[in-house]
């Protein structure tokens, strides 16, 4: 809407009315919003095909598919059709519904993760670091995980199954005798921002976040930046549509990150621990976490698979074992995989120029923005926490509670910026 859309032309599919106040006040109220279960196709399709208001002649339609299940504490393949479910069966469910109505342009937000490969953390007496300990990432898709116990957890290979859907699709034909062009931003590596998120909205939210990472070089993306990577590969694809002479790029994947260096977790902590005290980050024995973590994993999956059986008896055992709830449920290996090494995503490819194959993009936030802006807009909010950020990262059931303090340090962040994404693309 802030770059002139209608906003009675835009309409919103989701398994939950929004909750933000930004997304239920002014304008935005004139937004559709649809009630749908992804993975249900006849609902997809139902949603896809309703009218829009005051419609004159053929509309161009451009679809951006967001919505994921996170299930990123699953590894057992198992369990791998509950990450399936929602990210690669409700993303064919969309690529169906797109072609029904001849969309013009599919941009799919993948992740970055798909290319984060699993270490051992156990190591024997010799070996001083685990292997894969240091991963840096270009667009290079021969060096992702080729088997299914290389990927960090299910939720990356859901994604990636999703992924090459997506790009499959591309220059499909669609019921109205046009072409689909489709494309796929990999964010890299946690995105962040307001609006609920599972890193720095919900270590705020949270308050007390014990962590064993601080040392640990990670690549981040602020929700703005990730937003507008997205605009700019519509508009890419839009021009190539049109008769742009620039290198074809459609079923395509970029990854995206902030703009300068990427920072350690405890320069993270640093910056939220200034803007708001009661926010801490007290450290523990990774040793022990890793081993708690395995733990917590025996009794989730274990529960998971029995209460699935065939078998009464299987299924009378589920009952007994403790459920894992909370956030507690997050502290299983894969954050680990995740986490605890070092990752560092190159987006030199998304910052060329259209002319030579690249998106254009160029984000205009650094981590450092970002996380300023993230602690002024939950400041603005009373300090009330979306139920994303609600549920990300592990606390052990601490924190998660209103704080009465205002943060004098916090007061004005976003107004000393002076930086906006819409501005940036235009």
């Amino acid at each position: 809407m802030e770059r002139g859309e209608d906003p009675k032309k835009i309409r919103v599919l989701d398994i939950r009315p929004p909750t933000r106040s930004d997304l239920r006040t002014g304008a935005a109220q004139q937004v559709a919003f649809l009630q749908v279960d992804m993975s249900d196709a006849t609902a997809v399709s139902e949603a896809f095909k309703a009218p829009w208001p005051d419609a004159e002649g053929e509309l161009e339609v451009t679809v951006f598919h967001t919505a994921a299940n996170i299930r990123f504490y699953e590894r057992h393949i198992g369990l791998l059709p509950r990450s399936n479910k929602v990210n690669y069966n409700g993303t064919i469910n969309l690529i169906n519904a797109s072609k029904e109505i001849g969309a013009n342009t599919l941009i799919y937000t993948s992740s970055a993760s798909v290319s984060v490969r699993r270490s051992r953390f156990w190591l024997w007496p010799w070996e001083n670091r685990p292997a894969f300990f240091i991963q840096l990432f270009k667009d290079d898709d021969t060096h992702l995980p080729k088997q299914h116990d290389h990927f960090f957890s299910n939720y990356a290979v859901s994604k990636i199954s999703a992924e090459k859907a997506v790009r499959a699709a591309d220059r499909c034909p669609t019921s109205k005798s046009q072409t689909l062009r489709t494309g796929c931003i990999r964010p890299g590596n946690a995105i962040f921002g307001p609006g609920g998120d599972m890193v720095c909205g919900a270590y705020l939210v949270r308050k007390h976040n014990p962590t064993w990472i601080p040392n640990i070089l990670q690549s981040f993306i602020y929700v703005e930046n990730c937003a507008l990577a997205h605009l700019c590969y519509e508009q890419r694809l839009i021009e190539l549509e049109r008769g742009s002479p620039n290198p074809d790029i459609g079923g395509q994947a970029f990854t995206v990150t902030d703009a300068e260096l990427p920072l350690t977790y405890g320069d993270v902590y640093t910056a939220l621990n200034t803007l708001d005290k009661e926010t801490t980050f007290p450290i523990l024995s990774p040793t022990f976490m890793l081993g708690l973590s395995q733990v917590i994993e025996v009794f989730h999956v274990t529960k998971s698979l029995l209460s699935t059986s065939n078998s009464l008896i299987g299924r009378a055992i589920a009952k007994v074992i403790p459920t894992i709830s909370g956030d507690l449920i997050n502290l299983q290996p894969p954050i680990f995989a995740l986490m605890s090494i070092h990752l560092i995503f190159d987006d030199s490819r998304a910052r060329l120029p259209p002319a030579k194959g690249g998106l254009g993009y160029y984000g205009p936030y650094t981590t450092l923005q970002g996380i300023c802006q993230t602690a002024e807009e939950y400041f603005k909010s009373d300090r009330r926490g979306e139920e994303r950020s609600m549920s990300g990262g592990v606390g052990f059931g601490f924190g998660m509670k209103k704080s009465k303090v205002t943060s004098q340090v916090g007061d004005g962040v976003g107004e000393r910026l002076d930086i906006n994404a819409v501005t940036a693309l235009n």
